[in-house]
């Protein structure tokens, strides 16, 4: 599974009135999708000092990487 598909079926449950709009899915996806990566991004380590720098800013690339669905989700 895509997190794309995630956040496609989050939206289609939703009570958004915009989601019987064509193309509404994909209008709101794009700014969630924005708001998550910049906030993922916001959490980088300054500097790669550490194991522990290095081990989070491969997390918070799987992730990013997960976002834009060049990964499927873990199960």
């Amino acid at each position: 599974m895509k997190f794309h598909d995630l956040i496609q079926a989050a939206i289609n449950r939703s009570e958004i009135p915009l989601r019987f709009e064509p193309g509404a899915e994909e209008a709101l996806e794009k700014p969630l999708t924005d708001l998550l990566r910049a906030w993922l991004e916001a959490h980088e380590p300054g500097g790669l000092r550490t194991e522990f720098d290095y081990g989070q800013k491969a997390l918070i690339d799987r992730l990013v990487a997960e976002l834009h669905g060049e990964h499927d989700l873990p199960e």
